[in-house]
């Protein structure tokens, strides 16, 4: 009876993508066939997003490939023409986001990310609490420019060899103090590295080279030694993926909603015939960069108190200290010199920030003033954030990996060898990613033409009566629990065209409610299967789901606090 019961849910679970798929085709069809006259293109329109809502959340086919379904479905059931929803795949903020990735490609390719984490981590020392602000520190400073999936898995590895070297360290330490009997046995453990490639599926990212590995490793008899152990390999794998969500909201590139954000309301802004929104690098940056930067402070003194309690005060043994830090020290100096390939890349890197922030800056005229011609763009400034992003990126393709070898400079035949590769790009950019952002700005293209987000919009009139404050708590809430069970641009491709609507019908201004949407999209702490940050620190090995929801629940509250704060003061200014 067991064997049959385990036989049927083996069989339900393998063919999960057949038989989801029919319900969520079938279960909502009376909104597509049965509908008051006046309301036809929203109720159709409500359909489709109900079944790709459904298919998003269950998975049941990768998530890239659901984001796919507007291109037929909103034909099909007669809401927009094909060549509409097409066109919405691709935009200005698609092409910002394309050269955001390949710029972090050549950060990888020549493992200039993997200095800029060892250099923090020798800068911090081996204080406990200290190795864990130089953990959330390094992650949080490469979300800034990369999405929040590679600086996860970029920082992993060096985390778990910290984990180990203190483990040696502090093992040695009781032998050698203490003459404890050590006691060696064989554990299962997760040894996790990054390949070349992380694979983007479902709209999530997993690396390929996830391992089992049974390693030998020494543990005390000392149990309580090896429970601080254990606490601190937890703190610093939270730190890692907590550090990448927050600093993920520092930059508009950081993370797929804000750029959701800057598309919505770059279109609603047009609408109005302006040519741009308030919404830019640099405007974004002055309001998410303290945002950010608070919500890691915090979330640190958090994560300390929480693993280490009141022991993260005290001092740290002198001859421990100094032997984790000779181990960073030790991995760092085996980097060597920076190479030739790493130099270009922090040149291209900085000129990249440098164009952003000074392309329309508050009360100077940026660089964009050079490009306005009178007759075309009604005067305006023909460049805008992807411009410089997309043409730093492409030179990537041309600068050298190393000093190249041409007209007898050096001894041998003539090389030339370009820091990206085509056929590198092509095998491990996520292209998941793109699709899933477009099928979000088909999604919204849909309901802005069918009236779908007016019409909620205008649902919600009584929420007017509410104060404002109360309006965006409850909103943060809403969105900070759904990023729980949808994946973070899904999220927000949902909720923010109805934000936009629910605002202008009740009369205050919509980035009001929809930043704040917006930063609650990358409150996904409470669960491995939330975003690919806590799904790749859950796979280390040390962590459980008790332990995600125990951080993760007070770090949400702590999320929403400072976002509350953040619109309710800087933003407004």
């Amino acid at each position: 009876m067991r064997n049959s019961l385990r036989n049927i849910v083996n069989t339900l679970v393998a063919t999960k993508c057949i038989w989801v798929t029919f319900l969520a085709f079938v279960l909502p069809i009376k909104l597509a066939t049965d509908y008051p006259p006046e309301l036809k293109q929203e109720s159709k329109c409500a359909y489709v997003i109900i079944v790709m809502a459904v298919m998003w959340l269950t998975e049941a086919i990768p998530i890239p490939v659901t984001s796919l379904f507007p291109v037929f479905l909103f034909p099909m059931v007669g809401v927009a023409p094909a060549r509409a929803i097409s066109s919405a795949y691709f935009s200005d903020i698609s092409m910002l986001l394309l050269g955001g990735l390949l710029i972090a490609l050549a950060l990888e390719e020549t493992r200039l990310h993997y200095r800029i984490s060892l250099y923090v981590l020798v800068l911090v020392g081996a204080q406990p609490m200290m190795l864990m602000l130089g953990a959330m520190v390094s992650t949080w400073l490469l979300s800034f420019w990369i999405n929040n999936t590679s600086a996860t898995a970029m920082m992993i590895p060096i985390i778990l060899a910290v984990c180990e070297s203190v483990r040696e360290v502090r093992a040695q330490s009781v032998e050698e103090s203490e003459s404890k009997t050590l006691v060696t046995y064989e554990v299962e453990m997760r040894d996790v590295t990054v390949n070349d490639s992380s694979e983007i599926q479902n709209g999530r990212t997993r690396t390929k080279s996830f391992q089992e590995n049974i390693e030998s490793h020494t543990v005390f008899k000392d149990k309580t030694a090896e429970k601080e152990y254990k606490a601190l390999a937890k703190a610093l794998c939270f730190c890692v993926a907590y550090g990448a969500f927050c600093g993920g909201m520092a930059t508009i590139t950081g993370t797929p909603p804000n750029l959701v954000l800057k598309d919505v309301v770059d279109k609603f802004y047009r609408d109005y015939n302006q040519n741009e929104s308030p919404i830019t690098f640099t405007s974004w940056m002055a309001f998410g960069f303290p945002l950010s930067l608070l919500t890691m402070i915090v979330g640190w003194l958090w994560l300390s108190f929480r693993f280490l309690g009141l022991s993260c005060f005290k001092k740290m043994d002198p001859d421990t200290k100094a032997a984790i830090n000779a181990a960073i020290k030790k991995r760092a100096k085996s980097l060597g010199r920076m190479s030739f390939a790493e130099s270009q890349v922090v040149v291209v890197f900085v000129s990249m920030v440098f164009f952003w922030l000074f392309r329309n800056p508050p009360n100077i005229d940026g660089w964009g003033k050079l490009f306005i011609d009178e007759d075309v763009n009604n005067g305006l400034s023909l460049v805008s954030d992807s411009t410089p992003c997309i043409l730093l990126s492409t030179l990537l393709f041309i600068l050298p990996e190393k000093r190249p070898n041409l007209f007898c400079w050096q001894q041998g035949s003539p090389s030339y060898t370009p820091i990206l590769k085509w056929q590198m790009v092509t095998k491990r950019l996520p292209w998941g990613v793109l699709i899933l952002v477009g099928g979000g700005f088909a999604m919204a293209r849909a309901s802005q033409l069918s009236g779908l987000s007016v019409w909620i919009g205008n649902l919600f009139r009584d929420f007017a009566r509410q104060d404002p404050t109360v309006m965006m708590f409850v909103i943060l809430i809403v969105v900070g629990f759904t990023t729980e069970v949808m994946s973070n641009p899904a999220t927000a491709q949902l909720y923010l065209p109805i934000l936009r609507d629910m605002s202008v019908s009740i009369g205050i201004n919509p980035l009001y409610l929809m930043i704040a949407a917006t930063t609650a999209c990358s409150f996904s702490f409470m669960l491995p299967t939330a975003a690919p940050p806590t799904a790749i620190v859950f796979a280390t090995g040390y962590i459980s789901i008790p332990d995600m929801a125990m951080a993760g629940f007070p770090m949400k509250l702590i999320g929403i606090a400072m976002s509350m704060l953040a619109v309710n003061t800087w933003g407004t200014w």
